[in-house]
């Protein structure tokens, strides 16, 4: 049997740019929030002082079993992605062998 798939995006679609998630799960779900970070320069009391601004752009809540396939997914996604670019590290983080790419990001 064929089966095909019509893909229609909601009108309230949207692409969001996240550098961080976080999260947790109850035994019901999953729940991941996406973020953005921003640097804050404020004077208070005559001292100038540093602060992060986080703003949680979106949430999603998956069941148990979404959460593991997109698991699985995004796993498969990363492996695919480093045999073309080369392992992804955290930043300050020496990388244990030599890049196969030089592209790395974009810093």
């Amino acid at each position: 049997m064929d089966l095909s798939i019509e893909v229609i995006r909601s009108p309230e679609f949207r692409q969001v740019y996240a550098i961080g998630a976080i999260g947790g799960h109850s035994p019901y779900d999953f729940r991941i929030a996406f973020y953005n970070d921003s640097p804050k320069v404020f004077t208070e009391g005559g001292k100038t002082l540093n602060a992060m601004e986080r703003t949680m752009e979106t949430e999603i809540i998956l069941s148990p079993l979404a959460a593991k396939e997109l698991s699985e997914w995004l796993n498969n996604h990363i492996k695919d992605y480093e045999k073309t670019f080369g392992e992804i590290t955290r930043r300050g983080k020496a990388p244990e062998k030599e890049q196969s790419s030089p592209i790395q990001g974009y810093m």
